[in-house]
Order: structure tokens, then sequence, then C-alpha cells
């Protein structure tokens, strides 16, 4: 069975969305949930896309009729809480709904992109002026709901949307509800990893005074800590550890990841991971935070034409010499040239021909380098140093010195190119060292 035949097992059938089938033709799935699945319809009037969240009513095995109503109950204060919010730019638009007694259908605007949660896994880590932009459109929304008294109590990744121009879409508002005071919620909602320590203690203790908007500026704090470094501050692979954490505000600003990173980010993050919750920044103080003034500053920086013409003048001027650098190559001061003749290109390659030509005069010792094609004061003595003696060439006299216990041997002296032989009567042996003078005119020409 193909998949887009699953897919149609799946939806509802004609007589229990007799209402949205008039008006929407359902496409292929986009996510689910517990009890909900998301997927892309097109209104047949118009042609245009939605996005429809389709929430299951039925009875099942695992669900009864009491929790079956409660679902209910929650949708329709999404529905609600949407209504009031879908105005503001930065928050998910409800178009339609459509309810019956098994199926409810929220009819909602189409983001293309997706979650922020797949964006991020994509790019890894965001840059400081992407993260305020996607942060201050996220402060935006939740503090257009918290002056409303809404409260999400699931904000992350997953819930943000982003449309074609990678504009935040504050979505999900199954968790959200309505409050009087920032002390009244009683009931834990929300992922572990984003929870407040706040709706932790109301599930660990008995007397505890509850929660409010604040746990809604921890999540945001939590959410901006991912997006900066590319992993959330309280993760661990057991929870208990993870949960430990969070009540204890247990998290690091100074890992190498945060090496390259300024600090208005850093001291923001640390105002919003607050414990107690009456110290912890507002939506509204957040934005006033110094890590958006900067984006302000920029926006109101003029054009100033003059300025950039000048400064593309200059760029074209130095792409221009850079051009042209092989051709005019800086002068070269004759310090250099005394000192360090081999830092000159120029000089390695005359040197490098040279040494082609001459290299055969070069004496292949231990001391020796390719230098001695250039030195200035010729040596009086060249010495070759063997294992038994050694020769020393004058203008009369060979020296030959001999080392111990060397009998029949012949040893070549070389001198400007040519070779002599020095030879050694047979059977003569030397047990003690010893220096024979000999004229030059005893010594036999070699032809190696």
């Amino acid at each position: 069975m193909t998949r887009s035949e699953n897919e149609d097992e799946n939806l509802p059938d004609d007589e229990s969305a007799r209402e949205f089938y008039a008006k929407y033709e359902p496409k292929e799935i986009l996510g689910s949930g517990v009890s909900s699945t998301v997927r892309r319809c097109i209104a047949k009037d118009t042609g245009k896309e939605y996005a429809v969240k389709i929430i299951d009513l039925t009875e099942e095995e695992d669900v009864n009729e009491a929790q079956a109503e409660e679902i209910r109950e929650q949708t329709r204060r999404e529905m609600s809480i949407l209504r009031q919010c879908s105005e503001h730019a930065n928050i998910i638009t409800l178009h339609d709904t459509f309810e019956s007694p098994t199926f409810i259908f929220l009819v909602m605007e189409m983001c293309k992109k997706g979650e922020l949660f797949d964006y991020l896994t994509e790019v890894v880590t965001l840059s400081e002026k992407r993260t305020r932009l996607v942060m201050r459109q996220l402060l935006e929304a939740v503090s257009f709901c918290h002056e409303r008294m809404i409260v999400h109590r699931d904000l992350k990744p997953e819930n943000i949307l982003l449309d074609d121009n990678l504009n935040v879409k504050l979505s999900d508002f199954g968790f959200a509800t309505f409050v009087e005071h920032d002390e009244e919620c009683m009931d834990l909602f929300g992922t572990p990893g984003y929870l407040a320590p706040d709706v932790l203690k109301v599930s660990m203790y008995d007397d505890s005074i509850g929660y409010g908007r604040p746990v809604d500026m921890w999540a945001i704090g939590v959410i901006m800590y991912t997006l900066m470094v590319g992993c959330p501050p309280f993760w661990h692979r057991k929870q208990m550890y993870m949960l430990r954490a969070i009540m204890e505000a247990r998290y690091t600003l100074t890992s190498p990841e945060w090496e390259d990173i300024s600090e208005p980010p850093k001291d923001l993050i640390a105002k919003l991971l607050v414990l107690d919750p009456s110290e912890r920044l507002t939506a509204t103080e957040a934005l006033n935070h110094p890590f958006f003034k900067r984006e302000e500053r920029d926006q109101k920086q003029k054009f100033l034409a003059k300025r950039k013409f000048k400064s593309a003048v200059r760029c074209v001027m130095a792409c221009q010499r850079i051009k042209t650098l092989h051709l005019n190559p800086p002068p070269i001061s004759l310090d250099t040239v005394r000192t360090e003749p081999y830092s000159v290109k120029t000089f390695r390659r005359i040197d490098a021909g040279a040494f082609r030509i001459y290299g055969h005069w070069v004496k292949k010792g231990a001391t020796q380098n390719r230098a001695a094609l250039f030195e200035n004061v010729p040596k009086k003595d060249l010495k070759t140093t063997e294992s038994h003696g050694s020769f020393t060439v004058g203008s009369e006299f060979i020296d030959v010195e001999v080392g111990d216990n060397i009998c029949d041997t012949e040893r070549p002296a070389r001198r400007s190119g040519h070779a002599g032989v020095v030879a050694l009567s047979s059977g003569q042996s030397f047990t003690t060292p010893l220096t024979l003078h000999i004229p030059q005119q005893y010594l036999t020409e070699s032809t190696n």
C-alpha cells in the first residue's frame, strides 16, 4: 500500500467532516501529535494553501469519555486564545474552525519554512544578529500574550514556525491558558527540557505557591541559549539529572562555545534563567535590554552617499594594485640583501640556476650548504675528513696525516677540480699517527 493511500485512510470520514470537505481539500501530513494531525489543505474557492490541525475526539481504548471532553475543552480554549492573538504579526493566524462530535478542525496560515527546530538542525547555530531578530519577534509575541494575561506554557523551537521570509510565527497554544495573577497555575504542563523550576516545584512540593507568566520567560532563556550555541543548557541523557540541574539553575556561559560571543546576549540569558520568578525579566524588560539596543542603533544609521562612494573607490584601487603587484614588485633594501638574501624570491631563483651549473664545485661535506656559492671570502684550505686520515693541499706539498693501522691505501686529494693520488708502498703499515710531506711533482694525476 502506498504512502498516500495510508494517509487517506487516516482522514475523517465524509459524515464527520462534511463542512470541512465542502470548503477545503486535504493533502499530505505535515506533522502529528498525541491526539492531533496537521495536514496541508487547499481552499477550493481561492486555491490558497493552509495548514489544518485535526483533533480526534473519538473514544479509543486509552481515551475515555472524560478525557475526550477534556481534550475538547482544551481545544476550545486554544481556539479562543488564537482568535484574540491572531492579529499579531508573529502569532499564527486562525482562519477557520469546524467542529463535529468526533473531530475538530483548526484551519491556520501555512508556514512553508517549517519549525525553528528544523532550521536550527540545519544551521546548528545562529549568529548574534540573526538571534537578535528571532528573539525580538518571539518576545514581542509573548509580550502581546502576557498583556492579555495568557501564558503559553509550552514554548520551544518545535512550536515556533517560520514563514517564507523566516519571520517567527508562535503556534501550538494547546497548553496555553488564561491567568489572573502569576501564582495561579498548579498543573504540570510543558516539555521537560524547557520547564521552569517553579513548574517543577508544583509537582514536587504540596506547599508550592503555583506559577504564572514567568515560566514563559524561563523557556525563552533556554531557547536563546540553544540558538546561540546549538545545544540546550540543561540537557542530560538521564532525565532526573536534567531536572536536578533545572531546579538548581546549573548551567555555564564559559564553555569554549561561548568564547566568540559578546557579553550582552550572555547577560540577557543570565537574567532570564533565574530561580526566583519575581527577579526574572518580563517580556517588556527583556525587549529593553542592551542586546536589542544595538539593532536599533544600526537601523538609525543614515546612508551617506559620499562616504560610500569613497569607500568603493578605495576598494577598486586596492584590488587593482593587488592585481598588478607582480608587475611592480616593492623595492628591496640593501640590508635585507646582505643579511637575508634567501628571503627574496628573485635571489632564490638565481641560486637555483647557479647551483645547477656550479653545483659540482660545492663541497658535499656535513657543514656545507648552497650559500657557499655566494661567499665573498675565499677559503684558504679545504679539508676533507675521512675515517682513517686527512689530506691538506698546499702550494708545493700535500700534507698527508695518516692514522693508525693504514696499509696499501690510495687517497684522492682534490683542489679546484683536479685530483691526485698518493700511493704507499705495498706492505707498508703504520702503527702510529704521522704526517707525510710529499712534493706535488711525485703525485700521479687521476682522471676521476
